[in-house]
């Protein structure tokens, strides 16, 4: 909570760090745990919000995969963290990838409660 209170207020750097502290808890609570994926999916925005997109997409996908293992590929929260993901793609130029997660987020969206 301290460390999006810190981004929250402009304070990427004390954010960043805050979040990182967090995430080495991921030994305790384990990998797959929701509040270790939702430190990840925080730390990726405040890495994004410092212009970090390369780093900020690589703490997503890490964050997506697991989500997609351990929640599942339709799951609501997995479903936000594919659109949180699009965002930094965007400004990296990686627009068919953009358009890619969302079509398969529609698919999800759609489809994933028949099958």
């Amino acid at each position: 909570m301290l460390g999006k209170e810190l981004a929250y207020q402009g304070k990427y750097e004390q954010a960043e760090e805050m979040h990182r502290q967090v995430l080495r808890l991921k030994e305790v609570l384990g990998e797959g745990h929701p509040s270790t994926l939702s430190s990840m999916n925080n730390l990726a925005g405040v890495l994004s919000r410092q212009d970090k997109h390369g780093q900020a997409e690589e703490m997503y996908r890490q964050e997506l995969g697991l989500s997609e293992t351990v929640l599942s590929e339709g799951h609501p929260f997995t479903l936000s963290s594919m659109n949180n993901l699009t965002p930094v793609l965007s400004r990296q130029g990686k627009y068919e990838q953009v358009e890619e997660i969302h079509r398969q987020a529609l698919r999800l969206r759609l489809f994933g409660c028949i099958q």
